[in-house]
């Protein structure tokens, strides 16, 4: 968790290697860019924390809206197509199959059930405490979709057989020759690739860009 805040980082604090950073703007941070000040970040005026909350906001509401589309697909696969005979969508090449799946992601690591279920919810606690730092808009879909993705599979890990933290995760998407997913699955890539991406550009989840 303290490795996953000092990617994050603390706006109003200086960085640890003094590299100049800018505001999403360009501007240099920090109240004088030319002295030792300079290294560091401009402390977030009014206006940017009322930004803040709507970029919560906004990473609570996606991550509802994921972990509701990840709920309710499990219910219709488990009430309608559990037991029955895989439904093709395209051709060969895209079936609905559904298999109640014991291990992480695409049916890797079936003997670690209850390890996963534990990184699940640590990753949902990590989001959650470093949501008070978020300023970035696109940070706050990446890390709505991996909270959303996070929750719904959390969910069968606790309610579903064969008991609590164990629980076996319903996947239906199965493309021809390869793993088995989920919705949750799905929102947990998207916001990971999400998140390379704005790395890439040096944007943090603060705001700030890297200058480089």
């Amino acid at each position: 968790m303290a490795e996953a805040e000092r990617i994050i980082g603390t706006p109003g604090t200086p960085d640890d290697d003094g590299g100049e950073r800018t505001t999403a703007a360009g501007a240099p941070a920090g109240p004088d860019a030319s002295g030792p000040a300079g290294a560091g970040r401009e402390p977030a005026p009014a206006g940017r924390r009322t930004g803040r909350g709507r970029r919560i906001a906004v990473l609570f509401a996606v991550a509802a809206f994921a972990y509701a589309l990840d709920l309710i697909s499990k219910m219709l696969v488990v009430a309608r197509l559990e037991g029955h005979a895989p439904i093709r969508v395209v051709g060969d090449w895209l079936e609905l199959h559904a298999i109640r799946n014991p291990g992480a992601a695409f049916g890797f690591g079936a003997a670690f059930t209850v390890i996963f279920t534990l990184i699940a919810a640590a990753v949902i606690l990590v989001i959650i405490r470093l949501a008070r730092k978020l300023y970035s808009f696109p940070w706050a879909i990446a890390l709505g979709l991996l909270l959303g993705g996070a929750l719904g599979n959390l969910t069968d890990r606790i309610f579903r057989a064969p008991g609590i933290f164990e629980g076996e995760v319903v996947d239906f998407i199965a493309p021809q020759g390869f793993a088995v997913f989920n919705l949750a699955d799905s929102a947990i890539v998207c916001g990971g690739i999400l998140i390379v991406l704005l790395s890439f550009r040096g944007l943090d989840p603060d705001g700030t860009v890297h200058k480089d």
